[in-house]
C-alpha cells in the first residue's frame, strides 16, 4: 500500500515537473489570440465582373498615420492607360490632400523584400468631392502608363479612419485612343 501511495506521489511530481511549465510558456501566446488574421476576404455579393486587386498597408489600426499602396500589375492593365480614377468609399473618412497623393513604379515587396517605389511617374491629381459626399481622385500622368511587365502604384500617405470596418476603393481607366473608362478592379483594405 506504501509502495502504490509513494508511486502516485512520484507521478504527480513528475506531472507538475512538467505542466507548470508548459503553461508557463504557452500563457503569453494564448494572450494575442485576438490578433489573428484569417486568410481569406468574403464577398457579399458575388459577381463576375468584380476584380480584386492587390494592395499593401504598412498600419492597419484605426487613427495611425499610414502608407497605403495600390497596386496596378501588368496583368491588371491589357492596354495603355492615360487616365486612372480612384473611387473613394462615403465612409473614408480621412483628409486627403495633393501633397500625401502619388504614383510611382512599384516594387512589390514579398518573403524577401519589402515594397517600395522605384521611380515616381509625373502626373496632375485632382480631388472631386460630388454633392452626395462621394469622393475620387483622378489621375492622369504626363505620359501614358504603358501595358508592359513593370508594377505601379498609387500611393498615399494619411491618417487611417477614426472607425474600423472595411473599405472598398475602386479603380476606373482610360485606354490609349478611347474617350471612356472602362473597370480596372477594386481593393478591399481592412482598419482594425
Amino acid at each position: 500500500m506504501l509502495k502504490i501511495t509513494n508511486k502516485h506521489i512520484l507521478n504527480l511530481k513528475i506531472l507538475r515537473f512538467f505542466i507548470i511549465p508548459t503553461i508557463l510558456v504557452l500563457t503569453p501566446f494564448f494572450n494575442n489570440i485576438q490578433d489573428a488574421k484569417a486568410g481569406l476576404e468574403f464577398q457579399w455579393d458575388q459577381d463576375d465582373s468584380y476584380r480584386r486587386l492587390k494592395w499593401f498597408q504598412k498600419e492597419n489600426k484605426k487613427r495611425f498615420r499610414n502608407t497605403i499602396y495600390f497596386f496596378l500589375r501588368p496583368s491588371d492593365r491589357r492596354t495603355d492607360l492615360l487616365k486612372i480614377n480612384l473611387a473613394i468609399p462615403k465612409t473614408f473618412k480621412s483628409t486627403l490632400s495633393n501633397e500625401k497623393i502619388s504614383f510611382c513604379k512599384v516594387k512589390i515587396g514579398g518573403f524577401e523584400g519589402r515594397t517600395k517605389c522605384l521611380e515616381d511617374i509625373p502626373a496632375d491629381f485632382e480631388i472631386k468631392t460630388d454633392e452626395s459626399g462621394l469622393q475620387s481622385l483622378d489621375i492622369y500622368p504626363y505620359s501614358p502608363i504603358p501595358s508592359n511587365k513593370d508594377s505601379y502604384a498609387i500611393v498615399f500617405k494619411i491618417f487611417n479612419p477614426k472607425k474600423s470596418g472595411l473599405y472598398q476603393f475602386h479603380s476606373f481607366g482610360q485606354p490609349k485612343g478611347k474617350s471612356f473608362s472602362s473597370y480596372l478592379g477594386s481593393w478591399t483594405i481592412v482598419i482594425d
